[in-house]
């Protein structure tokens, strides 16, 4: 298997593990906050304990690398609490759905930081996605699945946007996986922490059995999940790695339907179909030139992306 392939691999697993992270919020039945919270604090002792690994092995992190490693935790913090409401607001498998338009944002914003210049392709499929969000919005739909579905779309958009600037923070950090993800989620747990209040406030009094959902939503989606999502990422184009990310969202409608038993009215669902056609259609790379083919890169990477993720 070629560098290339084992990288997308690690990235697609890594996608499928985190595609369980809205369920496992569901299941566990807590507030927003408190999930978001926990799901980060009990992930800290085996991330520091990958993280002394790493440094040993490659010694430590440099200071840009640690600087931008807490920005990724501040903007991890608000993606978690945006993300988290929206779940409430329109249940698991909409909220991902809504939450990974960072597919988008992300592919803009590297053409600006990284030169990875989106085609053609991804400006047509922009309105095409923005069509679907509507969709599931429910504004056209007297059976729209959700408490609120219109809060839950602004808060999909607003983790959206806070998702699109983690990846690219950790992107442009390190080259490493546990040592930058282990200073964001510590900064990301001191963050959510204090941003609570604001979010609708934690209950820090553990329970069962909704500690142990949470449990398994820290020590799977958030340390394994993003430690292969992590090391991933400053290998390849950042707008792939954005729409590799798309497997998250299409498991966990199907997790969603089947384990909690959503059901997304056939308005929304057609919604949820418009935005992954969009995004696939807009994220697609033009047909690569003869040329360009025979001349491979000097690091084994796909050059970076010229069209457009949790």
């Amino acid at each position: 298997m070629s560098a290339h392939r084992r990288i997308v691999l690690i990235a697609i697993v890594g996608a499928l593990i985190i595609s369980t992270s809205a369920p496992l919020v569901r299941l566990s039945g807590v507030s927003p906050a408190t999930s978001a919270l926990f799901r980060c604090a009990y992930a800290v002792p085996p991330m520091l304990v990958l993280a002394w690994l790493e440094r040993r092995r490659f010694g430590p992190l440099p200071r840009r690398a640690v600087l931008m490693s807490w920005a990724a935790g501040v903007v991890f913090a608000l993606d978690l609490l945006f993300w988290h409401h929206a779940i409430a607001y329109v249940g698991a498998g909409l909220a991902t759905v809504l939450g990974n338009l960072q597919v988008f944002i992300v592919a803009f914003a590297a053409w600006a930081l990284f030169g990875e210049r989106p085609s053609t392709r991804l400006m047509v499929g922009t309105p095409v996605v923005f069509a679907g969000v509507v969709l599931i919005s429910g504004v056209f739909d007297s059976a729209a699945y959700g408490s609120d579905p219109m809060l839950g779309v602004a808060a999909g958009i607003a983790t959206s946007l806070s998702y699109a600037a983690y990846l690219l923070l950790l992107k442009g950090g390190s080259d490493r996986a546990a040592g930058p993800l282990a200073h964001a989620t510590v900064v990301a747990t001191v963050a959510i922490a204090a941003l609570s209040p604001v979010f609708g406030g934690a209950d820090l009094m553990p329970s069962w059995p909704a500690h142990g959902w949470l449990v398994l939503l820290a020590l799977g989606p958030q340390v394994v999940g993003w430690s292969l999502i992590t090391y991933s990422l400053p290998r390849q184009p950042a707008a792939l790695t954005a729409l590799l990310l798309l497997v998250q969202p299409m498991s966990t409608v199907a997790i969603s339907t089947l384990v909690l038993g959503e059901r997304p009215s056939v308005l929304q669902l057609a919604g949820c179909a418009v935005v992954v056609v969009g995004v696939l259609y807009g994220s697609r790379r033009p047909p690569a030139r003869a040329s360009a083919e025979k001349v491979p890169s000097d690091d084994g990477r796909v050059s970076p992306a010229r069209s457009g993720q949790a």
